[in-house]
């Protein structure tokens, strides 16, 4: 089988595409400061910043393709963080797109819907990027310095994510599924939209993408959703008690970073291109273990 290099390894995205990839790939993944082990896997710990070592690595597992997923992901991380959080997601990155460059190899990065100020949806692709939050301007920052060292690389943006995690991460859905199982209420916000995935559809629309054509696709959901009736959904499919839930708003917690209402996506390009999304009800029985 042929090398496909994932970053990201240990968090969220990255350790569920390992697994979905290893069925037809010999994948190599990267990560930096979680150790972890995926069985079929090669992991490699590697710093994404140190461009000299980057090189070297690529060179000597020299993958056919590269999947980027790794990044500082946590909107309040990097709003509080910005010199930090900047090196992770900008400075890698472009350090990653100029090794693919020349290696002529493939190169898919993984961006978000936080690239939009939710004003406007849904969100195609040639839609002007206008973020809100400082993790949003940084991924805007990676788009454009990949484009511009590697016009031909891919960039998928992605949704908000849920599925199961290894220790080293988590999704958006674990805190809630914790809280649900111990009968502990759960405040969800009514006014922030959003078209998720689970991480397996995530995972097979970004292998979907190396076969693509460069440029930018989106690799949402097709059902636009608040988190509110996302744990009203949750709570149906595995049977909690819907009363443990109640409606909030955005305004009622504080939070470092802002939020935009709605970066729902449009996905007919991705679709056209053979994107396959069952219903979030499927991906939920698929993609959870409760």
């Amino acid at each position: 089988m042929q090398k496909l290099l994932i970053t990201g390894a240990s968090g969220f995205l990255g350790w569920n595409l390992c697994q979905v990839a290893r069925a037809n790939w010999e994948v190599h993944g990267i990560y930096d400061r979680h150790p972890i082990e995926i069985p079929d896997v090669s992991l490699h710990q590697i710093d994404l910043t140190n461009a000299d070592l980057v090189t070297a690595e690529i060179e000597r597992i020299a993958p056919v393709a590269v999947i980027h997923t790794a990044a500082a992901s946590s909107p309040n991380f990097c709003q509080a963080h910005p010199a930090k959080s900047y090196l992770i997601n900008v400075t890698a990155t472009e350090n990653l797109a100029k090794v693919c460059f020349q290696a002529k190899i493939p190169f898919v990065f993984t961006s978000t819907d936080l690239v939009f100020d939710g004003t406007q949806p849904p969100y195609q692709e040639t839609d002007p990027v206008s973020p809100i939050n400082i993790y949003g301007e940084q991924k805007v920052a990676a788009e454009q310095a990949i484009l511009a060292v590697y016009p031909r690389a891919t960039i998928c943006r992605m949704p908000l994510m849920f599925g199961n995690a290894p220790p080293t991460a988590t999704s958006f859905i674990q805190p809630w599924i914790e809280s649900l199982t111990s009968d502990r209420s759960l405040q969800l916000f009514v006014d922030e939209f959003r078209t998720p995935v689970s991480a397996i559809t995530a995972a097979q629309g970004l292998l979907l993408a190396l076969q693509l054509a460069p440029g930018i696709i989106h690799l949402g959901g097709k059902e636009r959703i608040s988190r509110y009736e996302f744990g009203r959904l949750l709570a149906e499919v595995f049977n909690f008690d819907p009363a443990l839930l109640s409606p909030m708003k955005q305004q009622d917690l504080p939070m470092s970073a802002p939020r935009a209402a709605d970066v729902s996506f449009d996905i007919r390009k991705a679709i056209e291109f053979g994107y396959q999304v069952p219903s979030l009800r499927s991906q939920l029985l698929a993609a959870i273990t409760v």
